[in-house]
């Protein structure tokens, strides 16, 4: 699978001014991931309106499909619906990011202890496969693809970790600082630092190290957070003239 061709694409669709289709997809789930790829690379900045118009046009779908996809982002956290107004992206304040983060660790602490002590050699194959993959996206990766393989590694690990609940909690957190995510993943010379600390996960992993693994979970998200929260504060900051 070329990571980046997919990427790429998601994120074309995403900017386009045209009905979005994948016809593998029902209709509705096409309109919520053509949404959520949206708002994550940034065509839908927070605070904008949401009309229902706007995305019948842009998605090529009916006002019923429309909202469907909506409540379902609404949920995630990615969008809010005021009363007599409609949708908007929802804002995320930096200390709210920060709130997310800090139990991101916790949650991600779990999943990586778990994984380690009860994966299939199965997974932990597949694992291993998403780490070189991601080991050898070159620096300048675009956003999505980024998004995309982090998404399977995730997958894969919350999957093997033995505990679903923990895969319950993580998956709206994650969707919740999606575009933040997005944008520090791709920050100059981040990636080689995402590389270099999941690598010390995986080393955890293969050494069947709980303790350890969840360490190093901890400080990946703890690195994430700092690299976020600056790219937060810095769009918040008011510019002076």
């Amino acid at each position: 699978m070329d990571l980046r061709a997919d990427g790429q694409a998601l994120a074309d669709r995403a900017a386009m001014d045209h009905p979005l289709r994948v016809v593998a997809q029902p209709l509705r789930r096409q309109v919520e991931d053509g949404l959520r790829a949206a708002i994550a690379g940034g065509r839908f900045a927070p605070g904008e309106h949401l009309s229902d118009r706007l995305l019948c046009d842009l998605f090529g779908a009916s006002r019923t499909v429309v909202r469907e996809a909506v409540r379902l982002l609404e949920a995630e956290g990615l969008v809010c619906v005021l009363p007599h107004r409609g949708a908007f992206v929802a804002f995320l304040s930096v200390e709210e990011a920060a709130q997310i983060y800090e139990l991101r660790a916790a949650l991600e602490a779990l999943a990586g202890e778990g994984f380690a002590t009860r994966a299939s050699e199965a997974e932990r194959a597949m694992l291993r496969d998403i780490f070189k993959k991601l080991s050898a996206l070159p620096q300048d990766t675009g956003r999505e693809a980024l998004l995309a393989i982090k998404r399977r590694f995730y997958d894969v690990l919350l999957a093997g970790c033995g505990n679903p609940f923990v895969a319950r909690m993580l998956a709206p957190l994650l969707s919740r600082i999606l575009r933040l995510r997005a944008t520090s993943l791709s920050a100059p010379g981040r990636l080689r630092h995402t590389v270099a600390e999941v690598g010390r996960v995986m080393a955890a992993i293969e050494r069947r190290d709980g303790p350890a693994a969840a360490s190093a979970c901890r400080e990946h998200v703890a690195r994430a957070a700092k690299a976020a929260l600056a790219v937060l504060a810095a769009q918040q900051t008011p510019r002076r003239r």
